[in-house]
Order: C-alpha cells, then sequence, then structure tokens
C-alpha cells in the first residue's frame, strides 16, 4: 500500500474531510462552535520507506494526541500551539484535536542531539551533516557535542523528506525567518531532551513543524511562529532507553524503528529494492510496537494509557 493509496477516511459528523497524509486524516470544521477550524485525526496507521502499512499498530492514533497534547503542555511557556480544544466528535474521540489554520512553512525543522539514520549516513559521506561540520570518530548512536539543527524538504506523498542546508532554508523563508526557525528548534528540542532525560530516556532526534496564522510562511511579516502538527510522538521523534544506549550499534528504541528492523531482516522476506510494498506485520511484531509506544508515553508522561 503505497502513501498513494491511503485507505479512505472515515466520515465525521460536523466536518467535512480535506486531505490524509501517512497517519492523519484532515478536516474541515462544517459545524458548531469550531466552524471554520481544522480537525486533525491521528489514524492507528504506519508506514515505513515511504509505503502506509496494511497492518495497523492498534490505538496508536490515541498515544500519538495524547503524547502531543501532554508535550503541548510542556512547551506552552516557549511556543504557542496549534491546539484550540480536544472536546471531538464521539467518532474521532481520544485521537483527535480541533486546531487552528496556519500558512505552513515549508520546512521540516529536525534537531539531532545524536548521530544515527539519514545524518548517519551524511556523516559518512561528508563528514558533516546539512552542512553542519562534525568531529571525526564518530560512530551510530553517538552523542553530537551540542544539538544541531538539520532541516529537510517536506516532501509529497510517496516521496522523501531530503536533507537541506540552513541557507536553502534562508532562501526559501528568508534569513530572518530561517534563523527564528532553527533557534526556536534547537530550544524546543532542549527542554524536551532535558525532560525526556528525567524519564530515563533519550531523545535522539525529532522533527517540528512551524506555521503562522495567516500570510507570513515566506518570511514577510512578523506574525507569532507556531507550532503545528504532533510533536515529540514516536512517530516523529527517535527515542532510546538511555540505560541501553551504547554507541556504535543500532539502539533499541521505543519507536517504529522496530518495524524497519523487521522488514529489513531476512524474517520479513522483502526486498527493499523490489518496489512492491512490505507485508503484513506478523502479530508479535505489532504487540512489540503497541507495547513500546505505550511504555514511552507512560514513562514520559508518568500517566497510565
Amino acid at each position: 500500500m503505497t502513501l498513494a493509496n491511503i485507505p479512505p477516511a472515515p466520515e465525521v459528523p460536523g466536518a467535512r474531510h480535506l486531505h490524509s497524509g501517512k497517519v492523519r486524516d484532515l478536516y474541515d470544521v462544517t459545524e458548531g462552535t469550531h466552524a471554520g477550524k481544522l480537525l486533525m485525526v491521528a489514524s492507528d496507521r504506519l508506514s515505513i520507506f515511504d509505503f502506509v502499512l496494511a497492518t495497523t499498530i492498534p490505538d496508536k492514533g490515541e498515544i500519538l494526541t495524547r503524547m502531543s497534547l501532554w508535550w503541548f503542555e510542556q512547551l506552552a511557556d516557549l511556543v504557542p500551539n496549534h491546539v484550540v480544544s480536544a472536546e471531538v466528535p464521539d467518532a474521532v474521540r481520544g485521537r483527535a484535536v480541533i486546531c487552528e489554520r496556519l500558512e505552513m512553512f515549508p520546512v521540516e525543522c529536525v534537531a539531532r542531539g545524536y548521530l544515527t539514520g539519514s545524518g548517519l549516513l551524511d556523516y559518512r559521506a561528508t563528514g558533516e551533516v546539512c552542512g553542519v561540520a562534525l568531529p571525526a570518530g564518530l560512530e551510530d548512536g553517538s552523542r553530537l557535542p551540542e544539538p544541531i539543527f538539520t532541516p529537510a524538504t517536506k516532501a509529497d506523498l510517496g516521496d522523501h523528506d531530503e536533507n537541506v542546508s540552513f541557507d536553502a532554508v534562508a532562501r526559501t523563508v528568508g534569513a530572518d525567518t530561517a534563523g527564528a526557525l532553527r533557534d526556536l528548534t534547537l530550544r524546543v528540542y532542549g527542554r524536551a531532551e532535558e525532560i525526556a532525560r528525567e524519564q530515563g530516556i533519550i531523545l535522539a532526534d525529532t522533527k517540528f513543524e512551524f506555521g503562522v496564522t495567516g500570510g507570513g510562511a515566506d518570511g514577510a511579516d512578523g506574525d507569532r511562529i507556531i507550532l503545528a502538527d504532533e510533536v515529540l510522538t514516536p512517530d516523529s521523534s527517535r527515542y532510546w532507553p538511555a540505560d541501553d544506549w551504547q554507541p556504535g550499534r543500532t539502539q533499541p528504541s521505543y519507536d517504529k524503528q522496530i518495524v524497519r528492523n523487521w522488514a529489513l531482516s531476512a524474517d520479513s522476506g522483502w526486498d527493499k529494492a523490489s518496489g512492491q510494498a512490505p507485508p503484513a506485520l506478523p502479530e508479535s511484531v505489532v504487540e512489540h510496537t503497541r507495547a513500546r509506544y505505550i511504555e514511552a508515553y507512560e514513562r514520559l508522561t508518568g500517566t497510565k494509557f
């Protein structure tokens, strides 16, 4: 199932479906107090390697929504967010929020405190990540001397996000706005990394999406920058158990790396280069993934799911 073949979004009373992404379905609120706002619904879908899998992870959408709401509260003094209300129609209760309409900046704002994933590939090829030079001798999972801003383009459905330099962002949104996005990304990451570490979890990297309330996403006006979409969930972040951290190898994770690892293993029988979708996940992988998402939520928030 490619990203172009996402299942039909559910009908929601008082809302009109606008768009579906890898995980979320977006609606226009057409009735009630919040008419004209957006309804963002987190599904149980999971995507890897630009495929939305046929297998879903039970309760994933609710976990993502609860975690985002919790993090928005922790970050409220640093940056405003797009959430208007968590009081949503019964059909999507627990997995949706009503949010502001924003003009989104056309960039994924990625912060990395550790070297892994696409950043590791860039480093091995050039000694840099997104134009940021790093010391020699770093390994998979190495902690960086300080967190770095490594932005990426926002890809269309089915395409890859591409890492880009800060200068490329500045050419797109203007130097002042690019600098503001970089500074805000690193401040928010720093707060979140500290909170996670206190709970025995390493926040290796994460991505944020920001917007403004109208017409300012080209950097042309002084509107406040607002944190949007999801935030600091296992879908947009790499979380590792701190007591198992060991550079030089793949780290145990609280995110969908579990599914990626299975898909790339001999057990799956899948060839990534084939162009075919990964096979259905075995129940053991589904259960393990769900359990890790729940564990991350409970450890971070101190709340039982």
